[in-house]
């Protein structure tokens, strides 16, 4: 199923756990490089080791050649790592990383290429079956999220959301029922839910074959959407309302899992505004966002679950 909608996307191969850094001329994932680690968003050792495995083979490694990596990737992802999480700018980014044209040069290509989509895919089935289920979803969860455009994000992608009063982007999210991310789409905060859901909804049915339920807010609640994804995509989009008699904030079934997932994705400060030029950069920063997320959860260690009495 992900085939499908991959089909355009290069074949990438990974390299294998363990494997020589070209740049360093060490195994980082078991041996310390020079670089110490001082910030917040840097990898530790066992996060390191979940995701370089993830990484493709160098260039220079494949049979068709390439020049050799100078800077090490546990640097380079460090400093991706270090812009999701503190918001800065590409040019702002500390001496001690790699050059700026490096990292958003790899930032870019990887997503040209897919990895962040196919480590997000890895490490989320991974998760879901460190809790017990199994690793491809049946059930998903929709909401979207509009977020305000700073001045790099051109006039041609934004737009405003009169509903919530925002001028920019709007994020539209699929997450299991656990909240982990399926699948992100970034339009202009103008687009409406039920239009963008379309999209959303076909993504959904060419990756995940297995899912069958979708969960959905009132905003998704038109007959032309709901009737087109259970005649054409075998999939039952189910409304969660909210009932008229309250009042205030109240916890909805099944739609907190999705908010939660937002507040998530907004942890991140370069997520909390779209600063991205390109649509499908910020879709990379949001799936980097819940790399993060879920390597920090697989490298902590596991503690014992309480018998049940």
């Amino acid at each position: 199923m992900k085939s499908a909608i991959l089909s355009s996307v290069p074949t990438i191969v990974m390299q294998p756990a363990g494997a020589v850094c070209r740049a360093c001329g060490v195994d980082c994932t078991a041996e310390a490089t020079g670089r110490p680690r001082r910030y917040p968003s840097d990898l530790r050792d066992s996060e390191w080791a979940l995701i370089a495995s993830l990484l493709p083979v160098p260039a220079a490694d494949t049979p068709r050649g390439g020049r050799a990596e100078v800077h090490c990737r546990r640097a380079i992802i460090d400093a991706i790592f270090y812009v999701a999480d503190n918001g800065c700018k590409w040019r702002a980014l500390p001496v001690d990383f790699p050059p700026r044209s490096t990292v958003h040069g790899c930032f870019t290509r990887w997503r040209e290429q897919g990895v962040w989509d196919g480590m997000n895919d890895v490490l989320r089935d991974r998760e879901r079956m460190r809790q017990g289920r199994k690793a491809e979803p049946t059930a998903a969860v929709i909401d979207s999220q509009s977020v305000r455009a700073a001045e790099t994000v051109g006039k041609g992608s934004r737009g405003w959301d009169n509903a919530k009063k925002v001028g920019g982007r709007k994020r539209h999210i699929a997450v299991d029922v656990l909240g982990l991310l399926l699948v992100v789409h970034v339009t202009a905060a103008s687009a409406q839910d039920r239009d963008a859901a379309f999209f959303l909804l076909q993504r959904l049915r060419l990756l995940y074959g297995k899912i069958t339920l979708v969960w959905a807010d009132s905003g998704y609640d038109y007959g032309r959407l709901i009737d087109g994804a259970r005649r054409i995509l075998r999939l039952t989009v189910q409304v969660v309302r909210r009932t008229d008699d309250v009042t205030g904030f109240v916890v909805l079934p099944r739609r907190w899992v999705v908010e939660r997932t937002l507040s998530w994705i907004c942890q991140r400060r370069r997520c909390v505004r779209d600063y991205e030029r390109l649509p499908g950069n910020h879709e990379a920063m949001v799936t980097i966002s819940m790399i993060m997320l879920m390597t920090r959860r697989l490298a902590r260690p596991r503690t014992a679950l309480p018998h049940a009495a």
